[in-house]
Parts: structure tokens; C-alpha cells; sequence
């Protein structure tokens, strides 16, 4: 009896086996690069970096929006002669050109810790963590628009389709986890502009690329097990792996399906992963309090930083956390900017501090590199009467954990907060900076595409020293 070649034989046995080289393209964002692993290992298996590194992990805690330098980590208190007036200085060309005039912070700074830091009234818990925060005042960005703005901080590009820090990260490391993804994106509610490409894989192979887990019950779609019995289940995947192995000795182990085998399995382990890892009650009361979880106004955030901590606990490489949805348009306050900051803050403030006061007293801070941001700042002038446009020149981050130096200060912008003047950091030049502190040096960790060796920092970045 004939029977007919499937699609992949008809392949490799054609034109010399010029169709397997053909195939193996098509399928190449399921495998990764061959000096990356061996053939037939597990591509999310831990690898070495090039250098011994101070953090294991990463939770980028992602401002959606644009939150406000000047009324959170960067005071100016010029702003408040020039409230209400024109503003004195140049003015550059923002996403709406429509310039009111300086409006002085309506918060006010609180110095905190043995280190002296300023907070603004927006962030008393955070502050109160203030010896733990390296803040960088002068970061600037390429892009006034939030999807090209959330791609470059992401990618390193402006352009759709690069793979992301969280994506280089896991490539570069893999994971220590066996029964879950190594790149986590924690939902609250909403995508940021430029959606799920913001955590995708690029050209990378497809097994870096972030898993969104909702917000809710349910955070990942048919993560129930299947109702047939477990008997049945391994009888299934033992067939299945029979096939496969019969299918490598017949024609080599360079298998390109290999990275697609090994998805599969990871989509049956966390059937029983997920449910355990979202299980919030074998937490103590104390803890759960400690994020805010017993409070509606922080119960949605703090939930997603409980679990951030559960995941790196667990070996996860990279956790991302978004913002939930407060009827305010994110941290885009072009106006109402009193009560859309203010209830924004109070979303994430507690919970942000919960998660670096459990991770320290897990002993988990120092391994832990916690990165706090939006995409861009604000305007130190106004958008009509009580909002700010978008500012890309000059604006703050901050880093705590895994490496950094903790009561400091990076950087600075002029005296109304508009233009960073000192220290000047690029986006690149904060990836750089990260992924050494995962013990990568950034100028090597590439990989080879269209030509050429890529990178997430492309030709740029240098290492930000004062942070280290």
C-alpha cells in the first residue's frame, strides 16, 4: 500500500534536500540560533552569561502613560515663581503643541531615609523605600508618541517588530523555571499603544516572546486540564514523544521542530503550574496586607506584585507589570492632572512598596533588579489650565535591587524640569546597564539576522557607572 509523503518529507527528501534547508527557514522563529544551544536541548534551559551577574531576574514595573517627573521624583521649585505665567524658557514641539502656561507641582517633596531622597506626596510608601532607589532624573527619550515610545523603551527601536529587553533577557539566560514561561507579562487591565508586539519576540525565536496573564481568575485561556483521565493524558504524550523520537532518528537531531515540542510540554506543565502560582491564600494575612490586597483602590496592582515575586521566586527571568484602567487614560494626564496622578499613585504606591520591603526581607532584593517607569515625562508647563503633554527630554526612572546602588541619584535636569542637563541617560544606555547587571556584556549578547549580528541596544548604549 502507497503511502503518501507528508509536506515535511516531501521536503527533505527534494532537490537534494534543498527543501530541508527551505523548511528549516520557514521554521525558524521555533528554534533558536544553533551556537545558542546544542542540538535538541531545551531552548529555555539556564545558560551562563558572559560574566558572573548580580541580578538572576527582572520586574519592570511599567508606568503606561507618562507620569509626571516633576510631581514624583524631581522637584522644581522655580515653578512655583513662574506658576501662572508664561513660561520663561524655550519650548519644543510636544505631541499637541498646545502650550499653557508653568504650572508648579501640587504636591509637595518630602525628603525620606538616611539617604535623604525626595518623594513627592504622590509616593509615601515608595519613599519610605527611598534608600533602596537609585533614581535617574535625566533620562530622554527618541519619541514624543506613545506606540513609537513604548516600542523603543521595549525594543530599543521606534519600529514595530524588534524583540523585546524581556525577550533578550530570556534568550540570553533562559530559565530557571521548568513549569512556567520565562518572560511574564502581568495584565491589570489594559495593553499599552503598540500592543502585544511591546513583549514579542522579534526575530528571535517564538519561545522569548511574553505571555500576558490576565488580571482575574482566569489568567491564562484553557489553562484547566482536559477532563479525561491522567492515565489517558500521559498515554497521549508518551505516543507523542515516540513519534518524535522516531522522527529525529530518522532524520538527524537537528530538528527544527524541537523549540515547538518543547512549547507543548510547557503548556501541559502549567495547567498545573498557574493555578498554584495565582493562589494567593496560602500568603500569609500580613503579607497580602502588606501589598494592599485587602483594599480595593491598590487590590488589582498589589495582586500583580505578589505575584511578581511568586514568579521570580519560582526562577521566572523577566516579569513585566501594566497599569489597570482608572478611568483616566493611563498616566496621560493631558488634563484633570490633580486627581488622575493622584489616583494612579495611589494604585500602585503601596503595592510597589509591598513588593521591595517582601523581596528584602526574602533576601530576594539583591538578586532582583526592580525598574520603575513610563515611556516618557511631563511638561513643566501646562495643557489648558491643570494638564501636561508628553516630554521626552528630560525625565525619571528608577532602579532598586540586583545590583544597584541604593539612596542615590543619577543625572539632572534644568531648573523647571524640562531638559535633562546632566548625566544624560539613553534608553540604550539603561539596557546596557541592565543587562549587565544579568552579567551580560550588551555589545555581545547579539544574534545573527538579515546579515547581520543584533543587538537590543543596536550601536549604542554605555553602562550608567553611578547607578553600579
Amino acid at each position: 500500500m502507497h503511502v503518501p509523503l507528508s509536506r515535511r518529507e516531501l521536503l527533505l527528501r527534494s532537490a537534494n534536500g534543498f527543501g530541508a534547508a527551505a523548511l528549516a527557514a520557514l521554521l525558524a522563529d521555533d528554534t533558536r540560533a544553533a551556537d545558542a544551544r546544542a542540538p535538541g536541548a531545551d531552548p529555555m534551559a539556564p545558560k551562563k552569561p558572559h560574566f558572573a551577574p548580580k541580578a538572576k531576574s527582572v520586574i519592570f514595573l511599567f508606568m503606561d502613560g507618562g507620569p509626571s517627573q516633576i510631581d514624583t521624583f524631581d522637584p522644581k521649585p522655580a515653578l512655583e515663581k513662574y506658576h501662572g505665567k508664561p513660561f520663561p524658557g524655550k519650548t519644543e514641539p510636544t505631541q499637541f503643541n498646545n502650550v499653557g502656561n508653568t504650572l508648579a507641582s501640587p504636591w509637595k517633596f518630602k525628603k525620606y531615609g538616611q539617604s535623604g531622597l525626595p518623594v513627592s506626596d504622590l509616593f509615601p510608601h515608595v519613599g519610605a523605600c527611598a534608600d533602596d532607589l537609585a533614581v535617574i532624573r535625566s533620562m530622554v527619550a527618541n519619541f514624543s508618541e506613545h506606540t513609537n515610545a513604548n516600542y523603543f523603551w521595549h525594543s530599543g527601536s521606534g519600529l514595530q517588530g524588534r524583540p523585546s529587553f524581556g525577550a533578550w533577557a530570556t534568550y540570553g539566560l533562559g530559565s530557571e523555571c521548568r513549569d512556567l514561561p520565562g518572560f511574564v507579562v502581568l495584565g491589570s487591565g489594559m495593553i499599552p499603544p503598540g500592543g502585544a508586539d511591546c513583549f514579542g519576540n522579534g526575530f528571535l525565536p517564538a519561545t522569548y516572546q511574553g505571555s500576558v496573564f490576565k488580571h482575574g481568575p482566569q489568567p491564562v485561556a484553557d489553562i484547566a486540564p482536559p477532563t479525561e483521565s491522567a492515565k489517558t493524558q500521559k498515554a497521549k504524550r508518551d505516543l507523542l514523544r515516540k513519534l518524535d523520537a522516531g522522527t529525529k532518528e530518522k532524520y538527524g537531531d537537528a530538528d527544527p521542530l524541537d523549540a515547538a515540542i518543547a512549547n507543548y510540554e510547557l503548556a501541559f506543565r502549567m495547567q498545573t503550574a498557574v493555578p498554584e502560582l495565582t493562589d494567593l491564600s496560602k500568603e500569609t494575612t500580613e503579607t497580602q496586607k502588606l501589598y494592599g490586597i485587602d483594599d480595593k483602590k491598590t487590590e488589582v496592582f498589589g495582586r500583580q506584585c505578589l505575584l511578581a515575586r511568586r514568579l521570580v521566586q519560582r526562577g521566572v527571568r523577566f516579569v513585566e507589570l501594566l497599569c489597570q484602567n482608572l478611568g483616566h487614560d493611563r498616566w496621560d494626564q493631558h488634563a484633570n492632572l490633580k486627581k488622575g496622578h493622584e489616583d494612579n499613585a495611589r494604585a500602585v504606591d503601596k503595592p510597589i512598596a509591598g513588593l521591595l520591603t517582601d523581596l528584602k526581607r526574602l533576601g530576594l532584593l539583591n538578586e532582583t533588579l526592580v525598574i520603575w517607569g513610563g515611556e516618557f515625562g511631563r511638561t513643566p508647563m501646562a495643557q489648558g489650565t491643570d494638564g501636561r503633554d508628553h516630554n521626552p527630554f528630560g525625565f525619571s526612572m528608577w532602579m532598586a535591587g540586583g545590583g544597584t546602588k541604593g539612596g542615590t541619584v543619577v543625572g539632572a535636569t534644568d531648573d523647571f524640569g524640562y531638559h535633562a542637563v546632566q548625566d544624560k541617560v539613553q534608553v540604550h544606555d539603561l539596557h546596557a546597564t541592565a543587562l549587565h547587571l544579568l552579567g551580560f556584556d550588551h555589545k555581545k549578547l547579539t544574534y545573527r539576522f538579515g546579515g547581520r549580528d543584533m543587538r537590543l541596544t543596536d550601536v549604542h548604549g554605555e553602562l550608567i557607572e553611578k547607578v553600579l
